[in-house]
């Protein structure tokens, strides 16, 4: 068995279980900053490929790679992967389904509570020496507090259940809305409503659903007009399903209170990116993380030990979980 990782060698290192990677197995380490020559020249007859969650794996990749069998995301995004060429070619796409749903949800509350505190306000003036004029100023404008707060879970998968359940915790009102339904969802204190009523009557809206074609771009100029002027959107999914220059137009015209983001897109973040150049009067409706919600250690545990009982499983000719391609 030849396993290429498309990712960083130290990482992999780190969170492989011990004694967990057979003897006589090749390992090539391409890193993450690999180009497609870099595939032909050292890892062409790989039979699996570990990839970094936002990097690509394109057709033409997969095409001639012919003792392919799997490619595993090392984490739980896989839409840079083209998975119908995948599944043409008798290919196995597979990702680590689950193992970051409390993890993620810990940083949608964590996104939440900074926003509604206006944290990013708070500690620049105690910085700056306001620190009384920063109390002063919150309380006469007043602060919110979760337990108050109706939180509408844009889709209700693993992540969106997770954080439904802290939420509760907190006193919160839960709703979702999920293509798919949910067969229990007293379960997790949580009901459901139709989007366009998340989207008005929720006073955060928080975005737990994968990029697809029809995600991109979901919450745009048209959605943000709908929200509460007091509401606030969080996404720890993808930067992808934000109109980002719609949001920064929300937050100037205050159409919204204020978002906190775990994600930008593209990704790396480039300079010019709308949300990052926001003048410094907006910046504390805003809370940023350098999408870190699922990166964890536990996930990162989690995960490698999910990927290496997927690749000894195609290697003995059985089959993977966590199958995300149809096949």
């Amino acid at each position: 068995m030849k396993v290429a990782f498309l990712t960083y060698k130290e990482r992999v290192e780190k969170y492989t279980p011990p004694g967990a990677v057979p003897s006589d197995w090749e390992i090539v380490h391409l890193g993450a900053d690999f180009t497609q020559r870099d595939v032909w020249e050292k890892a062409v007859h790989a039979d699996a490929v570990v990839v970094d969650a936002v990097l690509p794996v394109p057709a033409e990749l997969i095409a001639g790679m012919r003792r392919l069998k799997l490619i595993h995301s090392e984490g739980v995004a896989f839409n840079r992967i083209d998975g119908k060429a995948a599944a043409a070619a008798g290919v196995y796409v597979c990702n680590n389904a689950g193992v970051n749903a409390s993890a993620v949800a810990e940083q949608a509350i964590l996104l939440m509570l900074a926003v509604q505190r206006r944290y990013h306000e708070g500690e620049a003036m105690v910085y700056a020496a306001r620190q009384a004029e920063a109390k002063t100023r919150f309380i006469m404008e007043g602060l919110p507090e979760l337990g108050d707060a109706h939180v509408g879970l844009v889709g209700f998968g693993a992540i969106g259940k997770e954080t439904a359940k802290r939420l509760h915790a907190f006193g919160s009102k839960v709703s979702f809305y999920d293509v798919v339904g949910c067969p229990n969802p007293d379960r997790y204190h949580a009901s459901f409503l139709p989007l366009e009523e998340i989207y008005s009557q929720c006073d955060i809206v928080s975005l737990h659903v994968p990029v697809l074609p029809e995600t991109v771009h979901m919450v745009n100029w048209d959605v943000l007009k709908k929200m509460k002027k007091t509401a606030i959107l969080i996404n720890t999914a993808r930067g992808e399903l934000v109109d980002q220059e719609a949001l920064c137009r929300a937050l100037r015209e205050g159409e919204i209170a204020g978002a906190g983001l775990d994600t930008l897109a593209p990704e790396p973040v480039l300079p010019d990116n709308p949300v990052i150049n926001l003048p410094e009067e907006l910046r504390g409706k805003i809370a940023l993380s350098p999408h870190i919600a699922g990166t964890t250690a536990g996930v990162f545990h989690r995960s490698y030990r999910n990927i290496w009982n997927n690749l000894k499983a195609v290697a003995q000719g059985g089959r993977p979980v966590n199958i995300v391609n149809g096949l």
